[in-house]
């Protein structure tokens, strides 16, 4: 079933389910092994609530390694593209959210989506924040970590929700 309840057609190209998580999975892929040399990793980077949190990271890192974080943004923009592309087209083409109720079909289409705004707003905060020290703005500090914490919640709550429909489809 899709998002409004209709069984979808045999074969109802699910193509681009593939093509998106594919894709996704790639680029996801890339970029944790581009990344992967920094220490502290980009992820205590996302989560840095404070100018000053945010400072220390940045400023433990080399010239290169700021670099490479930065280098990474662009394609981080392809990787939301393609998991919030995936997330909803596997709710609305493939059946995994068919057994559940419309509000539930409704949360799991757009989970994804909306992380990736999340993602992309978080992005170009970063881009903006890792030009040059900006230590006078907590809010947009805390922006950028409070869109990236909404971020990770709703992509692990779109994978309990996968996980609990696969699971009760089951029983």
């Amino acid at each position: 079933m899709n998002l409004y309840g209709h069984r979808c057609a045999p074969g109802a190209s699910r193509l681009p389910v593939w093509i998106s998580g594919l894709v996704a999975l790639a680029l996801f892929a890339g970029l944790a092994w581009h990344l992967s040399p920094l220490s502290p990793g980009a992820l205590a980077l996302q989560l840095a609530w404070t100018p000053r949190a945010f400072g220390e990271i940045v400023h433990f890192w080399s010239d290169a390694e700021l670099a490479r974080y930065r280098s990474h943004l662009p394609v981080d923009y392809a990787l939301l593209a393609a998991y919030g592309a995936f997330g909803y087209l596997l709710s609305t083409r493939t059946g995994i959210f068919g057994g559940r109720g419309a509000g539930y079909r409704r949360i799991g289409t757009w989970l994804l989506p909306a992380a990736a705004l999340l993602d992309a707003l978080e992005n170009a905060l970063h881009c903006w924040l890792t030009e040059v020290p900006r230590f006078g703005m907590p809010l947009v500090y805390a922006a950028s970590a409070g869109a990236a914490w909404l971020k990770w919640l709703l992509i692990i709550g779109f994978l309990l929700m996968c996980a609990w429909a696969a699971a009760r489809d089951g029983d």
